[in-house]
């Protein structure tokens, strides 16, 4: 019998069928206006393009708009790319224009169907960001989509690290912007640090179209982006406290696999107090649990994680005498990127490379807050479905699963459970030869450098030749991954999230062509593109009949994304594949999730070496396991995104706070209603409300005004005339001041004066705020332990981090107004001294830029070497280049006589 929610779908359809249902009517629209737009010529389509925004601009809603943009663009793709857009790309770009997130599998085009929501929205000549997972990616799909956004008359930019200041302004002026997310990100931040507007790179955040959706969102949503500046150097702590760690047994720590955590034992307290002490890092009566112990405690902490938690090619590589992450969920290396709070030092000392000094924070912001700025966000990606609670709670993005162009004919195999790592790998070489064979391209997925290399030997001792694509092997990532659908091609990868090339059967047929005129320039490009593509045609009906790509995992992943993308490499287009995951008893999720019940049935069978469960309850325990996790991670991030939403509040109020100062012209009210208040506090404190004369402190009051203001005022003459009060004493000081900053607007020009006003300003609002974030850095790691006193750690921040910014207000007032009341004209005299100075360094660089050679000083007979003789160079001696000259100038002797040899 069915539930009542099976018979509710069978009757009204699922909430996904109902939304694909709605948009049929706009894609007939869309397909009726095909041969109007087809009969335009290249420049008709140009000026639609002027005359829809034209209307957009008027008033014309964008859903009005959305049937002939989506046909202009359709048919400008159709002329600049030759391809032409099918429906349900076309319903994927109605989904991402309405702001969700469109499930495509891998192979329908994502890449294309983000061209229309993309032109539709930039309309407004508001701009829109089109978002990647890195630069190839994003680099390779502003040239190949900007020859669409050509013919359709709109212009295209690209944004990439390390970029011009010229050309990036450039780019984000266009109309469609082509960038990472880690970019974009770090352009905000950079941007919040700018001294005037016309720097400013980001204008709005108008529609951003997110690629991988899922991988961006949610996978690098765990870790904020920080903009840092280098801190004290502490190598020699960190060297002292790694080599403690090798001293520990199992007994002094406990690891929690689940959590990837580590803690110290009772007993590893003990044993580690005692060491310390006997390296002289902790006073003789000072405890592990002292304030004063934080910082040994936080660093020993770091080391212990460092050994115990992150492994080497798994988890970061050592390149160039360099620890670099690798990433986790597409196994690239993250150059540049560092763990924050020491934990990146630690490593670097476990692995005896050079220790650079950790950072403090100079701006941050995570994903989910950055992302949330624009007004409208959409995404696409082939695997969505499983994370879509997050989406809807954290973005408020709905997923929609947009239906395939042609069937899937791939065949998803039951999970095949061995009982160890070793029979694992072997019967996957062994189905790998099989498939080889046959001529079959063969797809094993691992999770670890480690895994990728094993693999790579036992399939070499079995003569099979293949391609590898790790972190290690990433230049040649589009190229191996191009390469991988070709006949009898066999491929190693460490996770296939985002790697943006699509596995072809037969190969690439552009990169084929391409590679073919680089061996043959002077070969007549048309014709050599013809015999490759017939080629390509052939070996595509092998690989076809061979049975198309077979994926292999050999492991699950702990997201049940990564595995679905892993499996949708092969079935691309209707294409037939087979996927299989191999798995064994020793697998981390297995061992640290799996559930005991599945090991006791595996144990009880009696299982022969080399043989494997198969069975679709393996599937579903697998399957519990990994949504487990998946939660977990879930309340890790929200855990992470709440904390964020404290600060972002206040990062809002500040960075609009700094561009509301970089687009005023005259800033002088505010700089004198912060005076005020800075005079009115002042009173407050020294002649307190409802007191009389005798208990001002009036000499107190002199001292702060000549430090605060810079003014020597006769505030005891004024307390001393009859009838004074406080709000007297406050207008007084408040006119004495406005008429000694006037004086210094006349002296100084109007024009200079708000200039400096401006950048006083802006200075001590980024230096407040660096402060602020450390403190808030520091709070943060202090108030979880409040949850043992039974006050919730997330209120107990909210409340003490508001505290901490009524401060840093109260603290901003009196530093700018101290800031201003200091500054000055300079005399003749002063300017004249700055102008030597400024000469006499430009004079040094110049000297420094020569080798030192220009003003040397001379040299003295007194200071020469025993024998020496100027003309006579046996008498030199042999001095080395960089030593001192025999001659006595003190110069180098390459500088010197060095030079004459």
């Amino acid at each position: 019998m069915l539930g009542i929610g099976t018979l509710a779908k069978k009757v009204f359809g699922t909430p996904n069928d109902r939304k694909i249902k709605a948009t049929r009517p706009l894609v007939a629209q869309i397909n009726a206006l095909e041969d109007t737009f087809e009969k335009l010529s290249d420049e008709g389509l140009k000026d639609k393009t002027v005359e829809l925004r034209k209307r957009a601009l008027e008033g014309e809603s964008l859903d009005a708009l959305l049937p002939e943009a989506f046909a202009n663009a359709r048919e400008g793709a159709r002329r600049a790319l030759g391809l032409r857009a099918f429906d349900t790309q076309l319903m994927g770009g109605i989904f991402l224009h309405q702001g969700n997130i469109s499930e495509m599998k891998t192979g329908e085009g994502k890449t294309l169907v983000a061209t229309l929501p993309a032109y539709l929205n930039a309309l407004t000549g508001r701009g829109v960001h089109v978002v990647t997972v890195n630069e190839y990616l994003a680099k390779r799909d502003s040239e190949w989509m900007s020859k669409v956004f050509d013919a359709l008359g709109m212009t295209t930019g690209v944004i990439w690290s390390g970029q011009p200041d010229e050309e990036k302004m450039a780019a984000y002026g266009c109309d469609v912007t082509y960038a990472t997310n880690n970019e974009l990100g770090f352009d905000y931040l950079r941007d919040n640090m700018k001294p005037s507007l016309d720097q400013v790179f980001q204008k709005q955040h108008n529609f951003a179209i997110v690629d991988e959706v899922d991988s961006i969102l949610i996978d690098e949503a765990r870790t904020p982006l920080i903009i840092s500046g280098p801190a004290e150097d502490r190598s020699e702590l960190y060297i002292t406290i790694d080599k403690m760690i090798p001293l520990l047994s199992e007994e002094h720590y406990e690891i929690d696999e689940k959590t990837r955590g580590v803690t110290f034992t009772e007993e590893g307290n003990d044993f580690l107090e005692q060491t310390l002490r006997e390296h002289g890092l902790l006073e003789a009566e000072a405890s592990l649990y002292d304030p004063e112990s934080t910082t040994v405690v936080h660093h020993v902490n770091s080391a212990l994680r460092a050994h115990k938690l992150f492994q080497r090619d798994k988890d970061y590589i050592v390149r160039d005498g360099e620890v670099v992450l690798i990433d986790e969920f597409t196994g690239r290396m993250m150059a540049g990127r560092r763990l924050s709070e020491g934990l990146h030092q630690a490593i670097e000392a476990k692995e005896e490379v050079n220790i650079q000094p950790e950072n403090t924070t100079l701006a941050s912001v995570t994903f989910q807050n950055y992302f949330r700025l624009y007004d409208k966000l959409s995404g696409m990606t082939g695997t969505a479905l499983t994370e879509a609670e997050e989406f809807a709670e954290i973005y408020g993005l709905g997923v929609v699963e947009v239906p395939t162009n042609k069937p899937i004919a791939r065949v998803d195999e039951d999970d095949r459970v061995y009982r160890t790592a070793a029979e694992k790998f072997q019967a996957m070489v062994d189905e790998a030869k099989t498939a080889h064979a046959k001529g079959q391209p063969v797809l094993l997925g691992t999770t670890s450098i480690e895994k990728s290399e094993l693999l790579s030997m036992m399939l070499q001792k079995e003569g099979i030749k293949h391609n590898v694509l790790n972190a290690r092997h990433h230049e040649q990532e589009a190229q191996i991954v191009a390469d991988a659908g070709r006949l009898n091609a066999v491929t190693i990868a460490t996770n296939m999230a985002g790697r943006g090339t699509d596995i072809q059967l037969g190969g690439n047929v552009d990169m084929i062509v391409m590679a073919a005129l680089e061996a043959n320039p002077d070969a007549d490009p048309v014709a050599l593109r013809a015999e490759e593509e017939a080629k390509h045609a052939e070996e595509k009906k092998k690989v076809l009949e061979a049975g198309g790509l077979c994926v292999m995992a050999s492991e699950r992943h702990e997201s049940r994304r990564i595995d679905n993308q892993l499996r949708g490499r092969s079935g691309r287009q209707g294409d037939p594949g087979r996927t299989c995951f191999y798995l064994s008893l020793e697998d981390d999720l297995m061992r640290i999730f799996g559930s005991e019940r599945l090991d006791k049935v595996l144990s009880s069978l009696g299982m022969k070496e080399g043989e494997a469960i198969i069975h679709p309850w393996v599937n579903k325990s697998l399957e519990r396991a990994q949504a487990k996790v998946e939660g977990r991670n879930f309340d890790m991030r929200k855990n992470v995104l709440k904390f964020d939403d404290v600060m972002n509040d206040q990062r809002k109020v500040i960075f609009g706070q700094r561009r509301e100062i970089m687009a005023a012209d005259d800033l002088s009210e505010i700089v004198g209603d912060m005076r005020h208040e800075v005079i009115e506090e002042l009173i407050d404190t020294y002649m307190p409300p409802k007191t009389y004369a005798e208990q001002w402190d009036i000499e107190g009051l002199h001292a702060a005004v000549l430090e605060k203001l810079s003014m020597d005022a006769p505030v005891a003459d004024w307390a001393a005339e009859e009838g004074v009060d406080d709000e007297q004493m406050s207008e007084r000081l408040a006119e004495a001041a406005d008429q000694m900053m006037q004086e210094k607007t006349t002296a100084f020009g109007p024009e200079s004066m708000r200039n400096i006003e401006k950048q006083v300003l802006l200075q001590t609002i980024d230096a407040k705020w660096r402060e602020h974030l450390l403190t808030l850095e520091h709070l943060r790691s202090v108030v979880s332990f409040r949850g043992y006193a039974q006050r919730d750690p997330l209120n107990e921040y909210k409340n003490e981090s508001f505290q901490l910014f009524e401060t840093m207000l109260d603290s901003l007032r009196e530093d700018v107004t101290q800031q201003l009341s200091r500054v000055r004209p300079m005399t003749d005299e002063e300017q004249q001294k700055m102008l030597a100075e400024m000469a006499a360094r430009q004079a040094a660089m110049q000297q420094m830029a020569l080798g030192g050679a220009a003003a040397a000083p001379e040299a003295n007979p007194e200071d020469a070497a025993p024998g020496f003789v100027e003309d006579d160079p046996s008498t030199w001696g042999n001095p080395s280049r960089n030593d001192k000259c025999p001659c006595g100038s003190g110069k180098k002797f390459k500088h010197c006589h060095g030079r004459l040899t």
